[in-house]
């Protein structure tokens, strides 16, 4: 199975912006910390931005978060970067002839609608400054560890 990391990547790149509003901004510059590639730091800027969560000029290299780190959630982040904005998802090709595989499905739906409920109420209590805060606690940390 393989794993969606743009929530995380989006995540990192508005801390980036914030952390580093005096530094190097440029999507080269973000991607060296995500370490991806340039053309995704920007595809997923460019998300961000339509979906208001990140400002920027044309032709200026001085991308700043449209509104406070305080007020944007990881639910924010998480419906403007991912495409399917389900977590879980039901095998579509079951055996309907099946006890099982005839009614799974619906079974699943259920349960994952509260899952995927759930997770977004979890997602909204957390802001983007409360992961802000984290990180840079966390460089506090190894700093003086060093």
């Amino acid at each position: 199975m393989k794993y969606s990391s743009k929530l995380s990547d989006g995540v990192h790149i508005l801390a980036y912006v914030d952390i580093c509003q005096d530094g190097d901004l440029s999507s080269n510059a973000i991607a060296s910390s995500i370490e991806s590639n340039p053309s995704l730091v920007r595809r997923m800027m460019a998300r961000l931005k339509k979906s208001g969560l990140l400002e920027s000029q044309p032709g200026k290299i001085a991308p700043k978060l449209s509104r406070s780190a305080s007020e944007i959630t990881l639910l924010d982040v998480y419906r403007s970067i991912e495409d399917n904005h389900n977590l879980l998802h039901v095998d579509e090709k079951t055996n309907p002839k099946c006890i099982v595989g005839g009614n799974i499905q619906n079974t699943l739906r259920r349960a994952y609608d509260k899952v995927q409920t759930d997770a977004e109420n979890s997602m909204a209590q957390i802001s983007l400054q409360n992961i802000i805060d984290d990180i840079l606690s966390s460089n506090e940390k190894k700093q003086a560890a060093k």
